[in-house]
């Protein structure tokens, strides 16, 4: 089996004007051993207002940028989208797709993720892929059906080469900002599923693709949580608004 790099990623939603934005990254950087990001991904996903602010203040770190969100068009009239070529130009490596709050609060769908998707490889951008089910498809015992949807729906139009530039966070709708963590054997049964299902494009692929779990992920259970071997990282929500704690995952990651 090859050996993944460890990543892990800030998802900070809307939080942080520039300014609020640099002052965390000033503070990351002397608590962030500076050997983390030679054995880890490190990546700070700020809001698109904020991009190039935490793109100045990472430069030379090894830290990487990632965009929110993004439009699959090039350009056109689309009022308050922003292109996959705009969150390059800002300095981003990379693109949060299909987080769970996208898709349950602003009606993103399947279908318009599987245009996203190669939209952001066109651009050179890493899509970062979120699926997960919810509580009441958990409780129906639908997990499985819903990860299956979502990976071959999402991933339609991605094959060969392009499959393994892509990340995906498995992320339960139940464990984000709840406070309730999936225990590392639900998250590692579920990615091992996933991984499963992107074998049966191209089974090499499969196993060089990072899979995260994202989920009320915190320094009191990062390491319980990357430490299994199916477990290549995390996405982080709330407690990546502190610099502190951010740092802490972050450092777990790089020597797990």
């Amino acid at each position: 089996m090859p050996e993944r790099r460890p990543y892990v990623a800030a998802n900070w939603k809307m939080h942080k004007t520039s300014e609020e934005a640099s002052d965390f990254i000033r503070r990351f950087r002397e608590r962030l051993p500076e050997a983390a990001t030679r054995s880890a991904d490190v990546v700070i996903c700020p809001t698109f207002t904020a991009l190039p602010a935490v793109v100045e203040a990472t430069r030379g770190t090894g830290v990487r940028v990632a965009g929110q969100n993004m439009h699959e068009a090039e350009s056109g009239a689309y009022t308050g989208e922003v292109s996959a070529a705009m969150i390059a130009e800002a300095g981003a490596t990379a693109v949060v797709l299909g987080h769970s709050e996208r898709r349950r609060l602003f009606g993103e769908t399947d279908e318009a993720l599987a245009r996203k998707v190669p939209a952001a490889l066109s651009a050179g951008l890493e899509p970062i892929l979120c699926v997960g089910e919810t509580e009441e498809e958990r409780d129906a015992d639908r997990m499985e059906k819903v990860l299956e949807r979502q990976i071959r729906a999402d991933l339609a139009d991605v094959g060969g080469s392009q499959l393994e530039r892509i990340v995906v966070a498995y992320e339960p709708v139940w464990a984000i900002g709840t406070g309730r963590t999936a225990t590392p054997e639900q998250a590692e049964d579920a990615i091992r599923f996933v991984r499963g299902l992107l074998a049966e494009s191209d089974r090499a692929a499969a196993e060089r693709i990072r899979i995260l779990y994202g989920g009320s992920v915190n320094p009191d259970n990062a390491d319980e949580l990357i430490s299994r071997p199916q477990i290549d990282g995390a996405l982080v929500g709330g407690a990546s608004l502190e610099p502190d704690d951010f740092a802490a995952i972050a450092e777990t990651a790089a020597v797990a």
